[in-house]
């Protein structure tokens, strides 16, 4: 089987700051890392499980545009308490989805990106 998406990628201004941003309202603690002259964090995850990082460089933009990245949670309203907490905003939802599918939320991070929290049904 082909797993069609395996990295993702969060474009940051401040990357200490972003660190911080994700680290406490998400709970998680990032990997650094360098590759090929790029600042990284590195959100946790095990193989073959999707991965992904904060990225500084100059081809990386912060945006509210574009591709949405939704990040799980296991308790969405108090990661939703952090995230404001920590200069972040609520855009939209909490919003719950049908099928037991979960409930949702879109934030804007304290980088101004656009991104999706997941807490499963």
């Amino acid at each position: 089987m082909i797993t069609l998406i395996n990295w993702f990628e969060i474009p940051v201004h401040d990357l200490e700051r972003a660190v911080t941003f994700y680290q406490e309202a998400l709970g998680v603690t990032l990997r650094r890392e360098t590759v090929a002259g790029i600042e990284m964090a590195i959100f946790p995850h095990t193989k073959p499980a999707t991965g992904g990082a904060l990225v500084k460089g100059e081809l990386f933009t912060p945006s509210q545009a574009g591709a949405v990245v939704y990040l799980a949670t296991p308790d969405l309203a108090t990661t939703l308490e952090r995230v404001a907490a920590l200069g972040g905003a609520c855009s939209v939802g909490p919003v719950v989805l049908p099928h037991d599918i979960g409930t949702i939320a879109l934030i804007i991070d304290c980088e101004g990106n656009r991104v999706g929290l997941h807490q499963p049904a």
